[in-house]
């Protein structure tokens, strides 16, 4: 086995090892069916739709389904434990709904860009091998888990708070991050769309104040969602609470401000507008 098969092994059972977890954690004082949490069974139907759909994607030597896969998995998982749920109250509704409507926006974009580009350059050379393929597959269904794990643990806990400030707080923060985020997509993809544009990078509207608008968003709307939560989680439920970090960390630290970062020094990097705007705007949090 060599080097790139190997490490991916090792990120495949680390990524089903933390699932498994959560599962254990967050269906602690959550209702059941059949003796089997109903967070765990969302923690396992995550990981399996996710290999179900690398088939044939291996097969086919595509990743066209990859984004579009995750979205979906967040939407079913979602509306199936709204339904499957026993007594959903005001506060389940709202976090279904947050990460429902997340889910349809964002996967449509992404779907839409890859479709537009034909294809995703991350994937030419690990879309070639089995194991480094399965592995981006595996961790979707570690990130589906734990982005969405306070909400899903909230939604299905069998502790009960009446519709409260936490309630909409947390979801005055969410519209801010999604739209937000949302905003600065539109942005982007306008930019990218002007043929006077091409080979430049933005500069403008929100990318003015920040290199990662659309990220700063991303974290923001999470943020809301476990402020949502917070009257809500109890004992090992509380585990729920990684998910803001979570996605904080994997943006700021792994797949996706220090790969763009990295594109964008490889592309524009000693151009004197590039590093003058690279001096004056903030990497993520927008500021003048």
């Amino acid at each position: 086995m060599n080097n790139s098969n190997r490490r991916a092994l090792v990120a495949v059972l680390a990524a089903l090892l933390i699932g498994t977890g959560m599962a254990l954690a967050g269906s602690q004082g959550g209702f059941a069916v059949g003796g089997f949490g109903l967070f765990a069974a969302a923690v396992l139907i995550a990981f399996v739709v996710q290999w179900i759909v690398f088939v044939p994607s291996f097969a086919a030597r595509t990743e066209r389904f990859f984004d579009l896969t995750g979205s979906l998995t967040f939407i079913g998982i979602t509306v199936a434990l709204a339904i499957a749920t026993p007594m959903m109250d005001a506060r389940s509704w709202l976090l279904a709904a947050m990460v429902a409507l997340w889910a349809v926006r964002l996967g449509t974009f992404l779907f839409t860009r890859v479709r537009r580009a034909g294809g995703d350059d991350r994937f030419d050379e690990i879309k070639q091998s089995f194991l480094p393929f399965a592995q981006v597959w595996t961790l979707q269904g570690l990130w589906v888990t734990m982005t969405a794990a306070a909400a899903w643990i909230a939604m299905t806990s069998q502790h009960r708070v009446a519709f409260d400030a936490f309630a909409v707080v947390g979801l005055v923060v969410w519209l801010f991050g999604l739209g937000f985020e949302v905003v600065a997509d539109l942005q982007k993809s306008r930019f990218k769309a002007d043929p006077a544009n091409a080979g430049r990078f933005i500069d403008s509207g929100l990318w003015s104040l920040s290199r990662h608008p659309n990220y700063f968003g991303e974290i923001v709307l999470w943020i809301g969602v476990a402020i949502v939560t917070l009257p809500v989680l109890q004992g090992w439920q509380w585990v729920g609470m990684l998910s803001p970090l979570f996605v904080m960390v994997l943006i700021t630290k792994a797949s996706g401000i220090p790969l763009l970062e990295a594109k964008a020094d490889t592309k524009w990097g000693g151009q004197p507008d590039y590093e003058a705007y690279k001096d004056k705007t903030s990497v993520l949090i927008p500021r003048p």
